[in-house]
């Protein structure tokens, strides 16, 4: 599970391209090799956000690039002080999905989106194809917010206080949305379950 500190101790190891800050203070003066930078350093993690809350590789991709393209606008006003580069990332990403959300109809799971283990029989690459369907689909069933706790906590590792911070809310609120959407997958899960038994 990648951890938010992970992607600061990159930054700081950058060698005499230098540190996240530094990178976006020179991005903001148009030094496009020091963007060129984030970009290596962040685009991964700005992708895997999206993909994460979209459940689609198109819409995920679109995303992460429009994320970076408003960190390039945005260069100068970034703070450090206030905020490390990752979590402004976060932040502007998650939004991005969010509205995108708001514009789209849910999308069904891509093929291929949880690549079965090859070596598992046919039986077992079912079951597990089955498994991953029906978490894909209550994941999706979720409101966006739940669905940004989700990510953030339980797959980029952050923090409840780093994640408040990215999703605009207080930590309290956001264990309120992880306790809400644990219930509600708890919930829909057992309804997939459910009609599956009766179809068989």
């Amino acid at each position: 599970m990648a951890r938010e500190g992970g992607s600061e101790e990159a930054g700081s190891r950058g060698g005499d391209l230098g540190d996240d800050a530094g990178l976006l203070a020179r991005s903001a003066s148009g030094d496009r090799r020091a963007f060129d930078a984030i970009v290596t350093r962040y685009g991964p993690v700005a992708l895997r956000i999206a993909a994460r809350m979209t459940l689609d590789r198109q819409s995920a991709e679109d995303i992460a690039q429009e994320a970076m393209v408003r960190m390039w606008q945005r260069a100068s006003e970034f703070d450090a002080r206030r905020a490390r580069l990752s979590t402004w990332l976060y932040r502007i990403v998650v939004n991005l999905c969010i509205d995108s959300r708001r514009r789209l109809q849910p999308l069904p799971l891509p093929e291929g989106f949880d690549p079965v283990d090859p070596s598992a029989n046919a039986v077992e690459a079912m079951e597990f194809d089955e498994r991953s369907a029906a978490l894909a689909r209550a994941i999706d069933g979720l409101p966006s917010r739940q669905r940004a706790a989700l990510t953030l906590v339980y797959d980029e590792g952050l923090s409840g206080a780093d994640a408040a911070q990215v999703i605009g809310v207080s930590a309290k609120a956001v264990e309120r949305l992880l306790a809400r959407a644990r219930a509600r997958l708890r919930e829909l899960l057992a309804a997939d379950r459910q009609r599956s038994e009766a179809d068989t």
